[in-house]
Protein backbone atom coordinates (compact mmCIF):
# COMPACT_ATOMS: atom_id res chain seq x y z
CA UNK A 1 0.00 0.00 0.00
CA UNK A 2 1.44 3.49 -0.82
CA UNK A 3 2.09 5.42 2.28
CA UNK A 4 0.01 8.84 1.96
CA UNK A 5 1.18 12.24 1.20
CA UNK A 6 2.12 13.35 4.75
CA UNK A 7 2.05 16.95 6.47
CA UNK A 8 5.20 18.61 6.77
CA UNK A 9 4.47 22.02 7.70
CA UNK A 10 8.26 23.62 8.09
CA UNK A 11 7.73 25.60 10.84
CA UNK A 12 7.76 23.37 13.05
CA UNK A 13 10.98 21.39 12.26
CA UNK A 14 12.81 24.33 10.89
CA UNK A 15 15.95 24.15 13.34
CA UNK A 16 15.83 20.03 12.90
CA UNK A 17 15.73 20.88 8.96
CA UNK A 18 18.57 23.39 9.30
CA UNK A 19 20.86 20.56 10.80
CA UNK A 20 19.49 17.74 8.48
CA UNK A 21 20.52 20.45 5.34
CA UNK A 22 24.01 20.89 6.95
CA UNK A 23 24.62 17.05 7.64
CA UNK A 24 23.94 16.53 3.84
CA UNK A 25 26.32 19.25 2.88
CA UNK A 26 29.11 17.03 4.69
CA UNK A 27 28.19 13.98 3.27
CA UNK A 28 27.94 15.86 -0.23
CA UNK A 29 30.89 17.42 0.82
CA UNK A 30 32.72 14.15 0.95
CA UNK A 31 31.77 12.70 -2.06
CA UNK A 32 32.68 16.16 -4.11
CA UNK A 33 36.04 15.41 -2.77
CA UNK A 34 36.53 12.63 -4.04
CA UNK A 35 34.63 11.83 -7.55
CA UNK A 36 35.46 12.99 -10.81
CA UNK A 37 33.69 15.88 -12.24
CA UNK A 38 30.32 15.53 -14.41
CA UNK A 39 28.48 18.03 -16.08
CA UNK A 40 26.73 20.58 -13.83
CA UNK A 41 28.14 19.47 -10.65
CA UNK A 42 26.06 16.29 -11.05
CA UNK A 43 28.59 13.90 -9.35
CA UNK A 44 27.91 15.95 -6.08
CA UNK A 45 24.56 15.31 -5.36
CA UNK A 46 23.16 12.90 -3.36
CA UNK A 47 20.19 10.48 -4.09
CA UNK A 48 16.65 9.06 -2.50
CA UNK A 49 16.60 5.69 -1.49
CA UNK A 50 14.49 3.39 -0.06
CA UNK A 51 15.35 4.40 3.89
CA UNK A 52 16.29 8.23 3.05
CA UNK A 53 19.37 9.51 1.28
CA UNK A 54 22.46 8.28 -0.25
CA UNK A 55 25.95 9.36 -1.74
CA UNK A 56 25.82 6.25 -3.77
CA UNK A 57 29.22 4.54 -4.29
CA UNK A 58 32.15 6.92 -3.90
CA UNK A 59 35.73 6.12 -5.09
CA UNK A 60 38.46 5.41 -2.87
CA UNK A 61 42.14 3.75 -2.98
CA UNK A 62 40.77 1.16 -0.50
CA UNK A 63 37.40 0.41 -2.49
CA UNK A 64 34.50 2.33 -3.10
CA UNK A 65 32.40 3.76 0.02
CA UNK A 66 28.63 4.83 0.12
CA UNK A 67 27.46 6.39 2.52
CA UNK A 68 23.45 6.61 3.43
CA UNK A 69 21.34 8.81 5.54
CA UNK A 70 19.01 6.38 7.14
CA UNK A 71 15.36 8.49 8.02
CA UNK A 72 13.64 6.07 9.18
CA UNK A 73 15.74 4.25 11.90
CA UNK A 74 17.47 7.29 12.31
CA UNK A 75 21.51 6.73 11.61
CA UNK A 76 24.67 7.56 9.31
CA UNK A 77 25.57 3.87 7.72
CA UNK A 78 28.77 3.67 5.98
CA UNK A 79 29.17 0.93 3.33
CA UNK A 80 32.89 -0.55 1.84
CA UNK A 81 32.78 -2.50 -1.31
CA UNK A 82 35.35 -4.13 1.00
CA UNK A 83 32.74 -5.43 3.12
CA UNK A 84 33.79 -3.24 6.24
CA UNK A 85 30.55 -1.11 7.76
CA UNK A 86 30.36 1.57 10.25
CA UNK A 87 27.48 3.58 11.86
CA UNK A 88 26.18 6.17 14.30
CA UNK A 89 22.69 7.35 15.94
CA UNK A 90 21.15 10.40 14.69
CA UNK A 91 20.39 12.80 17.71
CA UNK A 92 20.26 15.86 19.33
CA UNK A 93 23.87 16.89 18.67
CA UNK A 94 25.59 19.91 17.40
CA UNK A 95 27.40 19.95 13.76
CA UNK A 96 30.87 19.39 14.63
CA UNK A 97 29.67 16.98 16.96
CA UNK A 98 28.11 14.96 13.51
CA UNK A 99 31.56 16.11 11.53
CA UNK A 100 33.28 14.43 13.82
CA UNK A 101 31.46 11.02 13.85
CA UNK A 102 31.46 11.25 10.00
CA UNK A 103 34.84 11.29 9.86
CA UNK A 104 34.82 8.48 12.39
CA UNK A 105 32.91 6.79 10.02
CA UNK A 106 35.04 7.21 7.32
CA UNK A 107 38.06 6.00 8.81
CA UNK A 108 36.50 2.98 10.19
CA UNK A 109 35.92 2.17 6.25
CA UNK A 110 39.51 3.24 5.26
CA UNK A 111 38.18 6.33 3.49
CA UNK A 112 39.79 9.61 3.28
CA UNK A 113 38.22 12.30 5.23
CA UNK A 114 39.97 15.32 4.06
CA UNK A 115 37.02 17.56 2.20
CA UNK A 116 35.84 21.03 1.37
CA UNK A 117 34.87 22.19 5.41
CA UNK A 118 32.59 24.91 5.28
CA UNK A 119 28.91 24.63 3.96
CA UNK A 120 27.31 27.09 0.97
CA UNK A 121 24.65 28.72 0.06
CA UNK A 122 23.81 28.95 3.59
CA UNK A 123 23.80 32.78 5.23
CA UNK A 124 26.87 33.04 7.79
CA UNK A 125 28.60 29.83 6.89
CA UNK A 126 30.52 28.47 10.12
CA UNK A 127 33.20 25.85 9.61
CA UNK A 128 31.44 22.43 10.47
CA UNK A 129 34.36 21.93 13.19
CA UNK A 130 33.61 25.28 14.95
CA UNK A 131 29.80 24.80 15.09
CA UNK A 132 29.14 23.76 18.38
CA UNK A 133 25.91 25.13 19.12
CA UNK A 134 23.46 21.97 19.83
CA UNK A 135 21.10 21.20 17.69
CA UNK A 136 17.49 19.50 17.95
CA UNK A 137 16.79 16.44 15.92
CA UNK A 138 12.86 15.71 15.68
CA UNK A 139 12.74 11.69 14.41
CA UNK A 140 9.17 11.96 13.72
CA UNK A 141 9.35 15.00 11.40
CA UNK A 142 12.73 13.95 9.62
CA UNK A 143 10.33 10.60 8.53
CA UNK A 144 7.51 12.67 7.57
CA UNK A 145 9.85 14.60 5.36
CA UNK A 146 11.54 11.72 4.19
CA UNK A 147 7.88 10.02 2.84
CA UNK A 148 7.59 13.33 1.14
CA UNK A 149 10.92 13.30 -0.50
CA UNK A 150 9.97 9.53 -1.94
CA UNK A 151 6.55 10.57 -3.47
CA UNK A 152 8.34 13.78 -5.25
CA UNK A 153 11.35 11.39 -6.18
CA UNK A 154 8.98 8.79 -7.87
CA UNK A 155 6.46 11.58 -9.13
CA UNK A 156 9.93 13.44 -10.70
CA UNK A 157 11.02 10.50 -12.15
CA UNK A 158 8.16 10.00 -14.28
CA UNK A 159 8.37 13.25 -15.31
CA UNK A 160 11.82 12.29 -16.35
CA UNK A 161 11.10 9.41 -18.73
CA UNK A 162 8.93 11.47 -21.19
CA UNK A 163 11.89 13.32 -22.47
CA UNK A 164 14.33 12.21 -25.26
CA UNK A 165 16.87 15.37 -25.22
CA UNK A 166 19.41 15.77 -22.39
CA UNK A 167 17.88 15.32 -18.64
CA UNK A 168 19.30 15.23 -15.25
CA UNK A 169 18.55 12.57 -12.75
CA UNK A 170 16.67 13.20 -9.89
CA UNK A 171 18.71 14.34 -7.17
CA UNK A 172 19.27 16.02 -3.83
CA UNK A 173 21.50 19.18 -4.27
CA UNK A 174 22.64 19.38 -0.95
CA UNK A 175 23.62 23.47 -0.98
CA UNK A 176 19.91 24.66 -1.98
CA UNK A 177 18.77 21.46 -0.23
CA UNK A 178 15.92 20.39 -3.13
CA UNK A 179 15.19 17.51 -4.87
CA UNK A 180 15.39 18.41 -8.44
CA UNK A 181 15.26 17.24 -11.85
CA UNK A 182 16.63 19.51 -15.05
CA UNK A 183 15.46 19.34 -18.89
CA UNK A 184 17.57 20.96 -21.36
CA UNK A 185 17.00 22.85 -24.79
CA UNK A 186 20.14 21.53 -26.19
CA UNK A 187 21.70 24.77 -27.53
CA UNK A 188 23.88 26.77 -25.28
CA UNK A 189 22.65 29.67 -23.29
CA UNK A 190 24.05 32.71 -22.58
CA UNK A 191 26.86 33.23 -20.30
CA UNK A 192 25.44 33.59 -16.57
CA UNK A 193 26.64 36.52 -14.88
CA UNK A 194 27.41 34.48 -11.45
CA UNK A 195 26.64 36.24 -8.05
CA UNK A 196 24.85 33.13 -6.56
CA UNK A 197 24.86 34.12 -2.79
CA UNK A 198 27.30 31.15 -1.23
CA UNK A 199 28.24 29.43 -4.99
CA UNK A 200 31.49 30.03 -6.70
CA UNK A 201 31.22 31.50 -10.11
CA UNK A 202 32.75 28.78 -12.56
CA UNK A 203 30.32 26.18 -10.68
CA UNK A 204 27.41 28.29 -11.17
CA UNK A 205 28.38 28.88 -14.63
CA UNK A 206 29.33 25.77 -15.69
CA UNK A 207 25.97 24.40 -14.14
CA UNK A 208 24.02 27.27 -16.38
CA UNK A 209 26.14 26.66 -19.73
CA UNK A 210 23.28 25.79 -21.62
CA UNK A 211 19.42 26.32 -21.81
CA UNK A 212 17.55 24.93 -19.35
CA UNK A 213 13.77 24.18 -17.72
CA UNK A 214 14.25 23.11 -13.99
CA UNK A 215 11.89 22.40 -11.02
CA UNK A 216 11.95 21.56 -7.79
CA UNK A 217 11.03 20.91 -4.49
CA UNK A 218 12.10 22.50 -0.73
CA UNK A 219 11.03 21.88 2.20
CA UNK A 220 11.11 25.50 3.30
CA UNK A 221 13.63 28.46 3.37
CA UNK A 222 15.38 29.07 0.38
CA UNK A 223 12.81 32.15 0.23
CA UNK A 224 9.59 30.14 1.07
CA UNK A 225 8.85 29.66 4.49
CA UNK A 226 6.50 26.38 3.39
CA UNK A 227 7.13 23.50 1.91
CA UNK A 228 7.15 24.21 -1.90
CA UNK A 229 7.73 22.77 -5.44
CA UNK A 230 8.88 25.29 -7.96
CA UNK A 231 9.97 25.61 -11.55
CA UNK A 232 11.97 28.27 -13.46
CA UNK A 233 14.02 28.60 -16.91
CA UNK A 234 17.44 29.54 -17.74
CA UNK A 235 17.29 32.16 -19.61
CA UNK A 236 14.17 32.74 -18.87
CA UNK A 237 12.30 33.69 -21.84
CA UNK A 238 9.93 36.75 -22.37
CA UNK A 239 6.61 36.60 -20.73
CA UNK A 240 7.49 33.61 -19.03
CA UNK A 241 6.29 35.13 -15.68
CA UNK A 242 2.49 35.65 -17.49
CA UNK A 243 2.41 31.89 -18.95
CA UNK A 244 -0.86 30.69 -17.14
CA UNK A 245 0.39 27.05 -15.88
CA UNK A 246 -1.50 24.12 -13.26
CA UNK A 247 -3.12 23.56 -10.92
CA UNK A 248 -4.54 26.62 -9.54
CA UNK A 249 -2.74 27.05 -6.47
CA UNK A 250 0.41 27.86 -8.54
CA UNK A 251 1.56 31.43 -8.89
CA UNK A 252 4.51 33.14 -9.93
CA UNK A 253 7.01 34.09 -7.44
CA UNK A 254 8.68 38.12 -8.83
CA UNK A 255 11.34 37.96 -6.26
CA UNK A 256 12.25 34.18 -6.84
CA UNK A 257 12.22 34.39 -10.60
CA UNK A 258 9.80 31.45 -10.50
CA UNK A 259 6.99 29.44 -10.56
CA UNK A 260 5.82 28.19 -6.99
CA UNK A 261 3.50 25.34 -6.03
CA UNK A 262 2.90 25.02 -2.59
CA UNK A 263 3.56 21.31 -1.38
CA UNK A 264 0.46 21.59 0.70
CA UNK A 265 -1.83 22.02 -2.32
CA UNK A 266 -0.42 19.36 -3.96
CA UNK A 267 -0.84 17.19 -0.36
CA UNK A 268 -4.44 17.84 0.06
CA UNK A 269 -5.58 18.00 -3.84
CA UNK A 270 -7.72 14.81 -5.03
CA UNK A 271 -4.83 13.23 -6.70
CA UNK A 272 -1.51 14.75 -5.67
CA UNK A 273 0.87 12.76 -8.26
CA UNK A 274 -1.70 14.28 -11.06
CA UNK A 275 -1.79 17.79 -9.15
CA UNK A 276 2.12 17.44 -9.28
CA UNK A 277 2.27 16.44 -13.15
CA UNK A 278 0.54 19.07 -13.86
CA UNK A 279 2.53 21.48 -12.52
CA UNK A 280 5.89 19.95 -14.04
CA UNK A 281 4.31 19.87 -17.43
CA UNK A 282 2.84 23.14 -17.75
CA UNK A 283 5.49 25.45 -16.32
CA UNK A 284 7.92 23.08 -19.06
CA UNK A 285 6.09 23.57 -21.68
CA UNK A 286 5.71 27.45 -20.79
CA UNK A 287 9.68 27.65 -20.99
CA UNK A 288 9.58 25.40 -24.13
CA UNK A 289 7.19 27.01 -26.23
CA UNK A 290 8.09 30.83 -25.13
CA UNK A 291 11.88 30.09 -25.41
CA UNK A 292 11.13 27.86 -28.83
CA UNK A 293 12.78 24.68 -28.01
CA UNK A 294 12.00 21.93 -30.60
CA UNK A 295 10.06 20.13 -28.76
CA UNK A 296 8.97 17.80 -31.81
CA UNK A 297 12.46 16.47 -31.13
CA UNK A 298 13.02 16.63 -27.74
CA UNK A 299 9.37 14.47 -26.60
CA UNK A 300 7.89 11.21 -26.45
CA UNK A 301 5.32 9.57 -24.43
CA UNK A 302 5.71 8.42 -20.50
CA UNK A 303 7.63 5.90 -19.91
CA UNK A 304 5.82 2.46 -18.96
CA UNK A 305 7.03 -0.91 -17.50
CA UNK A 306 8.12 -3.29 -19.80
CA UNK A 307 6.90 -1.17 -22.86
CA UNK A 308 9.69 -0.05 -24.98
CA UNK A 309 9.32 3.19 -26.16
CA UNK A 310 8.14 3.06 -30.03
CA UNK A 311 10.69 4.38 -32.73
Amino acid sequence: MTLPWPKIPYAPWRDTCSALHLYTQILGKYRLARTPWVNHSWHATLYVNARGFTTSPVPEASGDVEIMLDLIDHAVIGLGTGGRAARFKLAPMSVAAFHERFTDVLRELGAATNFHGRPNEVPNPIPFVDDHAERPYDAEAVTRYFHACAHVDRVFKRFRTSFLGKVSPVHLFWGSFDLAVTRFSGRAAPRHPGGAAGLPDDVTREAYSHEVSSAGFWPGGGGVDFPAFYSYSYPAPPRFADAAVEPEAAYFDASLGEFVLPYEAVRCSKDPEAALIAFLESTYRAAADLGEWDRSALECATGMPRRPRPV
